[in-house]
C-alpha cells in the first residue's frame, strides 16, 4: 500500500531543555535536517524555550510546535496559556490530550475536544493524542479505549478541521518505558483509529488524516514502524532530546 500522507515527525520535549539547551538541540537539527524534505519536522520545546526557538527556526524547514494549551481565550486563568498568545510566537503545532496530562492533569476528553476546537479558531494544527494502558490491553479493552478517546476528544470538528489534525497513538505502557509496540500491535491499532474516523466522518477524511506513534522510537526501530501502512510518522519523546537520535529517526523514516 502506498501512503499519499506525509510523514510528520515531531519532538515533544516535555519539561526539559533551559532556553540556552533548547537552542543548542535546535542549531544541530537544523544542520543535520536542512536537506529533509519529505518529512514535516515539529519541534515542541517548553514554554519559556518557545520565543527564542521561534527565531532560531524562522529560516528552516523545522516547525515550531508547544505542548498544550488552555481551551480559554483569555481570563483569570492562573498558569494557563491560551492560543492567541502561542501565535505570537508562529506556533504551528499544538500538542493536546497526551497520557501525562490526561493522568496527572487529570484531562478529559470532552476538555480535549474543546481544546481542540479553541486551537482550530487560532488555526493552530492540534496533534490529539490517544492510547491505552497496560492494563487496558491485557484486558482486551483497547479497541473500545481508543474509539472512546477518538469519538470524545475530536467530538464537534468539522471534516475540515479534521484534515489539518493529527493524531497520535501513545500506547501508554510504551511511553518512557524502552517498550515499543510490535509493528504488528503498532499498525493494528493505526488501522483501527482510521476505521473509526471513517464512521465517524467518513472514508475520504479517514485517507487523509495523519496518524503518528508514539512511545520509546528510537533509530533503530523508526525504519519498521514508518513502513507501515497507516503509521504516517511519530511524536518522540526522550529520543527528541538528542540531536543524533533525532536526526537518525528522521532519516531512518525516509
Amino acid at each position: 500500500m502506498t501512503k499519499d500522507r506525509k510523514l510528520i515527525i515531531a519532538g515533544n520535549w516535555k519539561m526539559n531543555k533551559t532556553v540556552a539547551e533548547a537552542l543548542d538541540l535546535v542549531a544541530g537539527l537544523k544542520r543535520e535536517l536542512a536537506n529533509v524534505k519529505e518529512v514535516d519536522l515539529v519541534v515542541c520545546p517548553p514554554f519559556t524555550a518557545l520565543g527564542a526557538v521561534a527565531q532560531a527556526v524562522l529560516d528552516s524547514n523545522l516547525r515550531l510546535g508547544a505542548q498544550n494549551m488552555s481551551e480559554h481565550n483569555f481570563g483569570a486563568f492562573t498558569g494557563e496559556i491560551c492560543a492567541g498568545m502561542l501565535k505570537e510566537f508562529s506556533v504551528r503545532y499544538v500538542i493536546l490530550g497526551h497520557s501525562e496530562r490526561r493522568q496527572y492533569q487529570k484531562e478529559s476528553d470532552a476538555l480535549i475536544a474543546r481544546k481542540a476546537a479553541a486551537a482550530h479558531a487560532a488555526s493552530l494544527k492540534p496533534i490529539v493524542c490517544v492510547g491505552e494502558t497496560l492494563a487496558e490491553r491485557e484486558a482486551g479493552r483497547m479497541e473500545n479505549v481508543l474509539e472512546t478517546q477518538v469519538r470524545g476528544s475530536l467530538a464537534g470538528l468539522s471534516k475540515t478541521q479534521m484534515d489539518e489534525t493529527v493524531i497520535a497513538y501513545e500506547p501508554v505502557w510504551a511511553i518512557g518505558t524502552g517498550k515499543t509496540a510490535t509493528t504488528q500491535q503498532a499498525q493494528e491499532a493505526h488501522a483501527f483509529i482510521r476505521r473509526v474516523l471513517a464512521g465517524l466522518f467518513d472514508e475520504a477524511v479517514a485517507r487523509r488524516v495523519r496518524i503518528q506513534y508514539g512511545g520509546s522510537v528510537k533509530p533503530s526501530n523508526a525504519r519498521e514502524l514508518m513502513s507501515q501502512p497507516d503509521v504516517d510518522g511519530a511524536l518522540v519523546g526522550g529520543a527528541s532530546l538528542e540531536e543524533r537520535s533525532f536526526a537518525d529517526i528522521v532519516k531512518n523514516s525516509i
